[in-house]
C-alpha cells in the first residue's frame, strides 16, 4: 500500500501568509503544516509515499523534507501539479506511482489526533472499492458532507449551503487502482476543478464505498480560523506528552 499527499494549490483563502510560500509550508504550533500527514502516513505503516506540490515554492519541499530519513523513510517522492485543477487532478498526477497499488490519500493541510492505522488495515483487508472517514463538525458546509439513509451513505454533497447531515467527509480517502479510471472519466465542475466528492459517489454508486468515524479530533488549515484552531488542538495536544 502507498500514501500520497495532496500539497499543492495556491492557498488563497491564506493570504498574505501564502504570498511567498506554500500553505503546507506555515508553520503549526512546533512543526511545518505538512510534517503532520506525513506522521500520519508514517505512523500507519505506510513507507512509500508521493507528495504532490505546486506553484512557485515546490523546490522548498525538497528542502525541507529531502529524502525521508527525519521520519524513517528511504525516499520521498515529488511531482507537481500546474495551477489549480482541484484535487482529484492531483491525485491522478500519482497514476505511475501507485503502479496498480491501493493507496492512501491524505490532504496536506490536514491534522488528525491519533492514529489512522486501524482504518488502513481495514482497507488493506478489503477486497476493492473506497474507505473514507467522517467526523461530526460545527460547519458542515465547508466541506463535503455525507448524507444518510438507514445509517449508510447515500450520496456525498459538496460543501452544500444547506447540509443534510453534521459529518463531514475528511481529507484522509483510501482507494483501489480503479480510481484512476473514475479520474478520467470526471469533467469540471462549476469551480473548473475535478471534485474528489465525485470520485466517492462514483464507488458509492458502484456500491463499493465503506467508511468509519474518525476517533478523536480532526481539522483542515484552510481558513485563518481552522488554522488558529489547529495551532491550539496541537499545541494542547504536546502538553499533555510533557
Amino acid at each position: 500500500m502507498k500514501g500520497i499527499i495532496l500539497a499543492g494549490g495556491l492557498g488563497k483563502r491564506l493570504e498574505p501568509l501564502t504570498r511567498i510560500t506554500n500553505k503546507h509550508l506555515l508553520p503549526v504550533y512546533n512543526k511545518p503544516m505538512v510534517y503532520y500527514p506525513l506522521e500520519t502516513l508514517v505512523g500507519a505503516g505506510i513507507t512509500e509515499i508521493m507528495i504532490v506540490t505546486g506553484g512557485n515554492n515546490a523546490g522548498d519541499f525538497l528542502r525541507l523534507l529531502g529524502n525521508g530519513r527525519e521520519f524513517g523513510l528511504k525516499h520521498i517522492n515529488y511531482t507537481y501539479q500546474r495551477g489549480e485543477g482541484g484535487i482529484a487532478e492531483a491525485l491522478g498526477l500519482c497514476e505511475h506511482f501507485a503502479d496498480k497499488d491501493k493507496i492512501v490519500v491524505i490532504l496536506g493541510d490536514n491534522l488528525i489526533e491519533k492514529s489512522i492505522k486501524k482504518y488502513v488495515d481495514k482497507f488493506r483487508r478489503q477486497e476493492s472499492g473506497a474507505r473514507i472517514l467522517l467526523k461530526k463538525v460545527p460547519d458542515p458546509q465547508r466541506f463535503g458532507v455525507a448524507c444518510f439513509k438507514d445509517g449508510k451513505v447515500i450520496s456525498i454533497e459538496e460543501k452544500p449551503k444547506k447540509p443534510k447531515s453534521e459529518y463531514a467527509v475528511t481529507g484522509l480517502y483510501m482507494y483501489d487502482p480503479y480510481v484512476f479510471d473514475i479520474i478520467k472519466t470526471l469533467k469540471p465542475s462549476a469551480r473548473g476543478e475535478l471534485e474528489i466528492t465525485d470520485v466517492n459517489n462514483a464507488y458509492l454508486r458502484r456500491g463499493g464505498l465503506y467508511y468509519d468515524i474518525f476517533d478523536g479530533w480532526w481539522t483542515d488549515c484552510g481558513t485563518f480560523e481552522s488554522l488558529l484552531h489547529a495551532n491550539s488542538l496541537v499545541e494542547k495536544k504536546c502538553r499533555k506528552k510533557r
